[in-house]
C-alpha cells in the first residue's frame, strides 16, 4: 500500500504499527524500540509478547560474558515478566568448562574448580549469574497469573566422574544461600499466584524446586496443568504422590526414571485420572549409587499403566548405564517409542540389542546409539547376522536411526537402508563408525565410499551421505532430552 503525498508511517494509527511489528522477531523489536519514542509505545505492547524465548549465559554463540547479559533480562522481564504467557528460557553452562561433552571426559570433575585458580573463578563467576538471573526471572513473574507456560533449563547438572553437581556447591558463592532461599520462596509464589499453568518444565536448575515447591501449586493450576517436566539431580523425588494426585489431567510427564516409584505409577494408573500419554525418563547412571532403582516401576505396574493409558508411549534415555541396569529398566510391557543411549566408555551388547529389538518391535521409532571414545567395538560377533540389522527389520516403526562409537560395516549399512526404505526418516552415521569388510570390497569395483553412498541412497529412496564432523551427532545430552521430550511431548 503506498502512502499519499507526504504521509509517512508516523502517520499510521498505532493498531497498525503493532499489527506490522507482529511480524518481527524479539531481536528485531528490541532494535527497532531505539528508533523512536512512538515506535518504542507501539513496541511495548502488552500483545506483542504474550511469548518469551531466552538463550543467555555463558558466553554461548559468540555474545559476551553471561553477567554482560544480566541487565538486558533484567529489562526484558521488568517489561514483560508480569503479563507474558509463555516463557521459555534456557541458562548455558561455563564455555569450555561446564558441558559434559568436552574431549576429556575428566576435565568436568568437581574437584576442578579448586585446583585450577583460574577455573575457579571462572566456576564462581557462572553460578553467581546463574543465581542473579534465576532470581530476576521469578521476581517478575511471580505475580503473572496469565502464565501458560514455563520452561526452564539450566544446563547446570552434568555429568561427573566423581560425583554430582548438586546445590551445595551454590553455598560456595558469596550469599549463595540466601538467594537460594529467595529463588525457592519465589517460584513457590509463582505456584501459588498462577491461575491457567498448563505446561511447566524444569530441567536441571539447581536450588529451585524442592519436595516442598508443589505444594504451592494453586487449586486451578493443578486443574490446568497438561505437561510437568522435572528433571534434577536431587537425591529425593521433587514431588509427592499426592501432590501428583492433585494433577489428574496431566497428558504428558517427565521424571527421572529412579523417581518413577510402583507408588507413583500406581497412582498414574488410576481410572479417575485422565490417560497418560507421554513418559520421558531419564537415567543417569552415574547418579544410582545415590538413587538406586529399588522400588521403581515393575512389569505389573507398567501392565497396570497401560490398561488405563492405551496410548502411551515412553522416551528413555539412558547415560552411562552398563548392560545388567539396563535389563532391569526395559520391562516388557513398556511401551517404549523412543530409547538413546548415551557413554563415554559404557558398551552396549550385542544381548541388549537383541532384547530391544524383540521386546519393541511394534512400538520402537527413535533409536540413538552413541558412544564418545576413540575405540569403535564390533557390536557382532557374526558380521552377516549384524543385532543394529535385526532391529532394523523387526521394528517396523524405526523412523530414526542414530549410531556413533561403534563399528558399523557398510554392508550392514546397506542392508538397513534396504530393510526400512523411505520409512526411516533419519539415518544418521559418522563416517568413522563405518568400515569396510575386505571380503566385501573384492567383488566390488570404485571406491568403497562412493559405492557405499550410491547405495544406501537408492535404499532409502534420497540422497544420503555420511555424518562427516562426529560433533554434529554428539550433542550434549541432557540439553539433548530436554528438547527432545518437548518435541515428544508436543506431538500428542
Amino acid at each position: 500500500m503506498a502512502l499519499c503525498g507526504g504521509v509517512g508511517a508516523m502517520a499510521l494509527p498505532s493498531e497498525l504499527i503493532v499489527h506490522i511489528f507482529s511480524f518481527l522477531s524479539d531481536r528485531d523489536k528490541l532494535r527497532a524500540s531505539a528508533v523512536c519514542s512512538r515506535w518504542r509505545e507501539c513496541l511495548f505492547y502488552p500483545a506483542l509478547w504474550t511469548e518469551l524465548k531466552l538463550r543467555i549465559g555463558g558466553g554461548c554463540n559468540g555474545g559476551g560474558s553471561s553477567s554482560e547479559e544480566t541487565p538486558r533480562l533484567e529489562f526484558l522481564m521488568r517489561k514483560f515478566g508480569s503479563f507474558v504467557r509463555e516463557l521459555q528460557l534456557e541458562l548455558a553452562p561455563v564455555e569450555g568448562y561446564l558441558s559434559p561433552l568436552n574431549n576429556d571426559p575428566s576435565s568436568t570433575r568437581m574437584d576442578q574448580p579448586d585446583s585450577d585458580p583460574q577455573l575457579s573463578e571462572r566456576w564462581r563467576d557462572a553460578m553467581t549469574t546463574y543465581l542473579d538471573q534465576v532470581l530476576c526471572v521469578f521476581s517478575s513473574t511471580r505475580n503473572n497469573r496469565n502464565l501458560r507456560k514455563l520452561s526452564l533449563y539450566g544446563d547446570t547438572c552434568v555429568l561427573q566422574q566423581e560425583g554430582l553437581l548438586d546445590s551445595s556447591n551454590l553455598l560456595q558463592i558469596h550469599q549463595g544461600d540466601k538467594k537460594i532461599n529467595e529463588i525457592q520462596q519465589l517460584f513457590m509464589e509463582l505456584l501459588s499466584n498462577s491461575r491457567q499453568l498448563r505446561w511447566l518444565s524444569c530441567s536441571f536448575m539447581l536450588g529451585l524446586v524442592t519436595p516442598c515447591s508443589f505444594a504451592c501449586l494453586s487449586n486451578p493450576s493443578a486443574e490446568t496443568l497438561r505437561h510437568l517436566s522435572l528433571l534434577d539431580h536431587q537425591l529425593g523425588p521433587l514431588i509427592s504422590p499426592s501432590e501428583l494426585g492433585r494433577l489428574s489431567n496431566l497428558h504428558s510427564l517427565a521424571l527421572d526414571f529412579s523417581d518413577l516409584t510402583s507408588e507413583l505409577c500406581g497412582l498414574l494408573a488410576s481410572p479417575r485420572r485422565t490417560p497418560l500419554h507421554r513418559l520421558s525418563l531419564l537415567l543417569n547412571g552415574a547418579a544410582l549409587e545415590f538413587k538406586p532403582l529399588e522400588g521403581t516401576a515393575t512389569e505389573d505396574d507398567w501392565k497396570a499403566l497401560i490398561r488405563v493409558s492405551a496410548n502411551l508411549r515412553v522416551y528413555i534415555m539412558a547415560l552411562e548405564l552398563d548392560g545388567s541396569e539396563l535389563l532391569r529398566v526395559l520391562k516388557p510391557s513398556l511401551p517404549l517409542e523412543r530409547l538413546h543411549l548415551d557413554s563415554y566408555s559404557t558398551l552396549v551388547t550385542e544381548a541388549t540389542l537383541e532384547l530391544i529389538s524383540q521386546q519393541y518391535n511394534k512400538t520402537l521409532t527413535h533409536f540413538l546409539l552413541l558412544r564418545d571414545d576413540p575405540e569403535f567395538p564390533d557390536l557382532s560377533i557374526n558380521r552377516n547376522e549384524d543385532p543394529l540389522v535385526l532391529l532394523a527389520w523387526r521394528c517396523t516403526q524405526l523412523a530414526v536411526l542414530v549410531i556413533h562409537g561403534y563399528t558399523v560395516w557398510s554392508h550392514n549399512l546397506v542392508a538397513i537402508s534396504r530393510l526400512r526404505g523411505s520409512s526411516l526418516r533419519v539415518l544418521t552415521v559418522s563416517e568413522e563408525s563405518i568400515d569396510f569388510d575386505p571380503d566385501q570390497s573384492v567383488c566390488m569395483e570404485g571406491d568403497p565410499v562412493h559405492n557405499l553412498v550410491k547405495e544406501v541412497s537408492l535404499g532409502l529412496g534420497r540422497v544420503w551421505h555420511p555424518c562427516l564432523d562426529s560433533s554434529l551427532v554428539l550433542s550434549e545430552p541432557t540439553q539433548h532430552f530436554h528438547r527432545e521430550l518437548h518435541a515428544f511431548s508436543m506431538g500428542m
